[in-house]
């Protein structure tokens, strides 16, 4: 299959067990930015090598620079990739909206790929980064085959599938469960695995494990995703052993080479390398459910026969090796000469010493060709050696094999050699400050119900309201405020339709904005001819960011609720920037319903319309081992939002009125009106908190 097979390298040795085992390409972490700061990663010695070593055997390498960076970060950020591209790194995954805008225009010969973490899983996602210099999207792991299909018809670009390896439970570049309950951000590469961990849906967590999911595995539909127009296969994997990466590239590259599904004893060893209970593949069928979730027994082990053998395979560093064609001319009076060619396209010559006449036995074309096979201990193989050769003379075995080495080094340097790029001046932020001396209020619902007379009188700046529950309020409630659409997080492209006939009834009810959390609500919002304010599933996490957003053609932007105070207050703001100062923050947004798996919601799947009245809508909780609650809420597409159990409450805070926002949200998820209007009210007095709370990150941050 002309697919490209990318395997995980989370050190050195695991970039080896790749590489000898078949993978195309390779992606790894290289300082202090990426999604998997947990794992070894390289050093700057280490990266050059890594570099050397993958290009001289045909492999490509990956930077993962895949985080949230503050504006501190960034300039770092930028070097690090000044210098990965001055060694030659093939691409940089990127999930920042500043870094990638910084990337592509400092570097704009520099390969940049659409990490998963920016959540990109519509064409019209995928396609708004392939028009901004994308070289590649990679898409949510939640895609079905006919998502992954219709993405990559639209999309014109390449397109790149998890297809092997852990699951998360959340939509990755949206978790901030890690982060909030427990100070390790995700999204800053510090992931502390919540989801593996026991709860209880509506009942005390016990040895449930309600948001494990099992690792993916589609090896049976490698022939597919290729037909669909698929351009590289995922394997994830960068906190496991050399050896798991061993097994699982071997047995995938060998499937694409030949063709075929894979047979009953590789499907043992992938199950005997990892899994969790198994493997699931719904997501690509269009399928949820409790089937879809495994645990890793805790008395688990490595499967040490498979793994020695591995090991003992891929330290022998010759299972990959490079076909090369020899030339080799040897003239009377001339230096003797040899030329080296691969099959990419690089041809090197070398010289050696001169031919003396023979005094006893001349040497002959089939010695010199047999003495150039003898790559042992190289990269290369000789595919084919050709020699001309005068009658007569006497050429040394020694000098043979020197012409042979010398050759073999320098077509290394050709192949090792990195391209030439430009390097642009770093561009200046554009000269605007939309800073605003205090902010204003604004609000948020989850359902129509919680909007009364009450709240609208307390005069709300905005008031931000689901997309499908506008369309059932029907009219408009008179009030002085801005009526905002919420556009669903999570949605395909088949939803779409709904979604443009929806935005046009609620413009029609005098509507005229929408609140974008997602890279793909952008072509929507633009269709609908709508106001674009940025949600904080945008991730803004610096002053660029909000710039990118502002050259996208945004009004306003939500900041990331993992900022710190001193972070938000010291962002340039090129846009009018907003914070949520109340409510439960946003935990995780799922895939599956979580009530639905628990009790069987009996919901049809095929609606994305979740009806008002639905009994996974409202009410239920999912709890931890230490007997917390986090309530759980139906949205659009029959998914789950998590929410924290604690609410945040700032209004006794003068700090957050001092950090030059245009607008402070209050975001109001499960309280009734009456709840909704008393909390306004509290926010305009400045009144300290009623009973439980919490002041998010923005005092303690994330790591």
């Amino acid at each position: 299959m002309n697919i490209e097979l990318l395997s995980p390298a989370g050190s050195p040795e695991s970039l080896r067990a790749a590489v000898q085992n078949g993978a195309g390409a390779v992606y790894l972490g290289w300082g202090q930015f990426n999604a998997r700061r947990s794992a070894k990663n390289f050093s700057d010695e280490e990266f050059a090598e890594a570099l050397r070593y993958c290009h001289e055997r045909g492999a490509r390498v990956f930077l993962t620079l895949n985080t949230l960076l503050t504006d501190r970060e960034l300039p770092k950020a930028v070097e690090t990739a000044r210098a990965a591209c001055r060694l030659g790194v093939d691409s940089i995954l990127v999930q920042d909206w500043g870094l990638f805008d910084l990337l592509r225009k400092t570097f704009p010969d520099l390969p940049l790929h659409a990490s998963t973490q920016m959540s990109l899983f519509t064409s019209g996602g995928a396609c708004e980064m392939a028009a901004d210099g994308c070289e590649r999207v990679v898409i949510a792991r939640e895609c079905s085959a006919e998502d992954t299909a219709e993405i990559c018809r639209n999309c014109p670009v390449e397109v790149e599938a998890f297809v092997h390896g852990a699951l998360c439970m959340c939509y990755s570049g949206q978790c901030g469960m890690s982060a909030v309950v427990g100070g390790r951000s995700g999204n800053r590469g510090r992931c502390a695995q919540p989801c593996r961990l026991p709860y209880g849906v509506d009942a005390p967590a016990k040895r449930d494990y309600p948001l494990s999911l099992k690792d993916n595995c589609l090896a049976d539909d490698l022939k597919a995703m290729e037909d669909m127009g698929v351009a590289c296969l995922k394997l994830e994997g960068r906190m496991k052993r050399p050896e798991y990466v061993a097994v699982i590239t071997r047995i995938y590259a060998r499937l694409l080479e030949e063709d075929r599904k894979p047979t009953a004893a590789e499907q043992a060893e992938l199950e005997q390398a990892f899994s969790r209970s198994g493997f699931t593949d719904w997501y690509w069928q269009g399928r949820h459910g409790a089937g879809m979730f495994g645990v890793r027994p805790e008395n688990a082990q490595d499967p040490k026969a498979l793994f020695d053998e591995a090991k003992a395979a891929y330290e022998k560093d010759n299972l990959r090796t490079v076909p090369v064609r020899f030339t080799c001319t040897v003239k009377a009076g001339q230096s003797a000469s040899l030329t080296a060619e691969d099959e990419d396209g690089h041809a090197v010559t070398v010289t050696g010493s001169v031919p003396e006449a023979a005094r006893n036995r001349a040497v002959t074309a089939e010695e010199i060709c047999q003495r150039l096979t003898k790559t042992g201990g190289t990269a290369y193989r000789c595919e084919s050696a050709a020699a001309d050769v005068d009658e007569g003379l006497s050429l040394p075995a020694s000098a043979v094999n020197a012409l042979r080495r010398d050759a073999l080094a320098a077509l290394t340097e050709e192949r090792v050699r990195p391209p030439v790029r430009r390097e642009l001046p770093i561009p200046e932020m554009a000269d605007i400050d939309c800073s605003a001396d205090a902010p204003l209020l604004t609000v948020s619902v989850a359902t129509a119900g919680q909007l009364s007379q009450e709240l609208l009188d307390c005069g709300p700046a905005r008031v931000y309201v689901p997309l499908e529950e506008l369309v059932r309020m029907g009219t408009l409630p008179s009030a002085a405020t801005e009526w905002c659409a919420i556009l669903p997080r999570v949605w395909r492209d088949r939803d779409e339709p709904l979604l443009l006939e929806w935005l046009k009834t609620v413009k029609a009810m005098g509507v005229h904005s929408v609140l974008v959390g997602n890279i793909g609500h952008l072509p929507l919002a633009r269709a609908a001819g709508m106001t674009m304010y940025g949600d904080y599933g945008m991730n803004v996490f610096n002053g660029r960011s909000v710039d990118y957003l502002r050259q996208k053609g945004l009004a306003s932007a939500c900041l990331s609720f993992e900022l710190r105070f001193a972070q938000i207050r010291d962002l340039p703001k090129t846009l009018p920037t907003e914070a949520i100062v109340y409510g439960r923050l946003p935990l995780m947004i799922t895939e599956n319903c979580l009530v639905q798996n628990r009790f069987g919601c009996k919901l049809d799947r095929a609606s994305s319309a979740v009806p008002a009245a639905a009994p996974c809508r409202q009410g239920h909780v999912l709890r931890d081992r230490t007997g917390a609650e986090f309530p759980l809420m139906g949205v659009f597409g029959h998914r789950t939002e998590i929410q924290n159990g604690k609410v945040l409450w700032l209004a006794d805070r003068n700090d957050y009125r001092r950090l030059g926002l245009r607008y402070a949200r209050l975001r109001f998820t499960t309280e009734t009106a009456e709840e909704c209007a008393a909390v306004m009210r509290a926010y305009l007095r400045g009144a300290a908190a009623p009973g439980e709370f919490t002041r998010g990150l923005y005092e303690r941050g994330v790591e």
